[in-house]
C-alpha cells in the first residue's frame, strides 16, 4: 500500500513539474514607436522655389514664423538662400543635390554661435556666404584655388558688414553678405544670381535700428 501512494505522490509531483515547465503564454508586445522626423520647413521652401533672386528667398526664409528679428538662425538661412537660387542658375547638368546641400548648410551653419558678430570679430551671415561658396565649390582644408575664394568670400562680406556700422541687425547684415555673394559669384564663379534693390520692411521692431544709416532705411 505504501508503495502504491509513493508511487502515487511521485506521479503527482512529476506532473506539477512539469506544467509548471511548460513555456508561460507570451504577453503582447506593445507595437514599437517610430520616430516620426518633421519636415525641416527651410529644405521644404527653398526645394520648392525656383528664384534665381537670393534676396528674394531669404525674404520668404526670414518671413518664416521661428525666425526672430535678430539670432543665429541668420547664420544658416543666408547661405541656403543663396545654394537655391545658385542652383536654380545652374544648366540641368550641372545641378547640385540641393537637399544634400541644405543639410550640410544647416549642420555648418548652426556651428556659429549666435552673437560672433560682437564676441568674435565675424559676423554670422558673412560666416554663412563662406559655407556656401565652400559647399558648392566642395572646398577643404586641403584644398588650393578653393580655399582661397572661400575666405576671400567671406572676407569680403564681413568688410560690407563691418563698414555699414553696428550694433547688430541681423538682417541688414544679411542682406548685406548676399548681395555681396552675388557680385563675388558673377566675378569668380561666373554665375549670375539677380540682385536686386533692397528695402527694409522691419525697422519699426528692431531696437537697435541705426534708421538713416543704415543703407536699406525706408526713412528719407
Amino acid at each position: 500500500m505504501k508503495k502504491i501512494l509513493t508511487i502515487i505522490a511521485v506521479a503527482a509531483v512529476m506532473a506539477l513539474v512539469a506544467t509548471s515547465c511548460k513555456e508561460a503564454p507570451k504577453e503582447s508586445q506593445p507595437a514599437a514607436e517610430i520616430e516620426v522626423t518633421e519636415p525641416d520647413p527651410m529644405v521644404t521652401l527653398c526645394l520648392a522655389d525656383t528664384s534665381r533672386n537670393p534676396i528674394e528667398i531669404l525674404e520668404k526664409l526670414m518671413s518664416q514664423p521661428e525666425c526672430p528679428m535678430h539670432g543665429p538662425t541668420h547664420h544658416v538661412l543666408v547661405g541656403a538662400a543663396l545654394l537655391t537660387a545658385y542652383n536654380n542658375c545652374l544648366p540641368d547638368s550641372n545641378k547640385l543635390n540641393l537637399e544634400e546641400a541644405l543639410a550640410e548648410m544647416r549642420e555648418r551653419g548652426e556651428q556659429v554661435p549666435g552673437g560672433a558678430c560682437g564676441y568674435m570679430g565675424a559676423c554670422g551671415a558673412s560666416i554663412s556666404t563662406g559655407i556656401f561658396l565652400s559647399i558648392v565649390t566642395r572646398n577643404t582644408p586641403f584644398s588650393t584655388d578653393t580655399w582661397r575664394l572661400c575666405n576671400l568670400m567671406t572676407a569680403r562680406a564681413l568688410e560690407q558688414v563691418a563698414l555699414n556700422g553696428g550694433p547688430r541687425c541681423c538682417k541688414r547684415d544679411s542682406y548685406l553678405s548676399v548681395l555681396t555673394a552675388i557680385d563675388f559669384v558673377k566675378e569668380n564663379l561666373g554665375v549670375e544670381m539677380v540682385k536686386p534693390e533692397v528695402h527694409c520692411t522691419r525697422s519699426q521692431i528692431n531696437e537697435q535700428c541705426i534708421g538713416k544709416k543704415c543703407p536699406f532705411s525706408p526713412q528719407e
